[in-house]
């Protein structure tokens, strides 16, 4: 049985990851900051508590066939708070994984999750991997410092490395960020939001995501970098609709027109490189909104 070590696997897409993984016959490891009591119905069948490290690798990891490092930091506003803090979680982590991989199990096919927060404010839609990067908070300047560690591992120490650049990654079981506050302000009969509401955003949906980091450790032998989108984009104003109409028909968003410090106006993926492998995204957004207010309404 091949193996994978999931890094992070007890958070949103760790999870999902690990449960994919899982159910492709893969036997899973965790490791990472957090309790995860439920991490068997999650397919992982080893669960570290633990920050990821080169003394703690050394200790739980193994030669793990593939390695898929989820764990860092995740929030542009705890970025801007917290920038050292932020900086620890992803690239220190990042590093150390590496290091991990170059002295110690150099077969292994590492994938690493980045984001689109490393283009910053973008020129021209959509966005391909080889425009330029140029983030515009805390936490896209370390995923792309994080980025240039894989690179020079993979140039200068042969470990195969793919990049891929999430954009905006929803589904049930996420629990902050905009559904997850729209959610709790339209349940309380609150339709205010920030921002015009026609910021545009590039929507996939966390099982896609999981199916395409899949993919994306059979192709690390070369190293790629590319963008893990839809490749279409949708409205913020044209999202919160659709939140609102699954509470009550009538219930619209209202916008503030003050944008968060951070936020880019428009992100569209270009995903010409994911589909060159065959992938594309399986879950409409209509669909998968909805499915998310529900999931949301049985939590409650």
């Amino acid at each position: 049985m091949n193996s994978v070590l999931v890094t992070g696997a007890c958070g949103f897409i760790g999870r999902h990851v690990a449960r994919y993984f899982s159910n492709n016959g893969y036997e899973v490891a965790g490791l990472g900051w957090g309790k995860f009591p439920d991490h068997a119905q999650w397919g992982v069948t080893r669960w570290y508590e633990a920050q990821v490290s080169l003394e703690t690798l050394c200790e739980f990891a193994g030669k793990p066939d593939v390695i898929v490092h989820c764990a860092g930091g995740s929030s542009v506003g705890d970025s801007i708070e917290h920038p050292r803090h932020d900086f620890g979680l992803t690239v220190d982590a990042t590093s150390n994984l590496l290091e991990f991989v170059r002295l110690y199990t150099p077969e292994s096919r590492v994938v690493y999750p980045s984001s689109a927060a490393v283009y910053g404010q973008v020129q021209k839609v959509p966005i391909c991997e080889s425009d330029s990067l140029n983030p515009v908070s805390p936490y896209g300047v370390h995923k792309r410092m994080a980025e240039s560690l894989c690179q020079m591992y993979s140039m200068r120490f042969g470990v195969h490395v793919a990049i891929v650049r999430l954009f905006s990654i929803y589904g049930a079981g996420l629990r902050k960020q905009l559904l997850w506050d729209a959610c709790n302000k339209f349940s309380s009969g609150n339709s205010e939001f920030f921002g015009t509401g026609n910021e545009v955003r590039d929507w996939l949906h966390v099982e896609d995501v999981a199916e395409l980091l899949f993919l994306a450790a059979r192709y690390a032998d070369d190293s790629p970098v590319l963008n893990g989108g839809a490749g279409a984009g949708v409205a913020i104003k044209d999202i919160l609709s659709c939140v609102g109409h699954c509470f009550e028909p009538n219930m619209v968003p209202h916008f503030s027109s003050r944008q968060k410090e951070g936020d880019p106006d428009t992100y569209i993926a270009d995903i010409s490189k994911a589909s060159g492998w065959k992938w594309a995204p399986s879950i409409d957004w209509h669909e998968g909104i909805t499915s998310y207010v529900e999931w949301y309404k049985q939590c409650r």
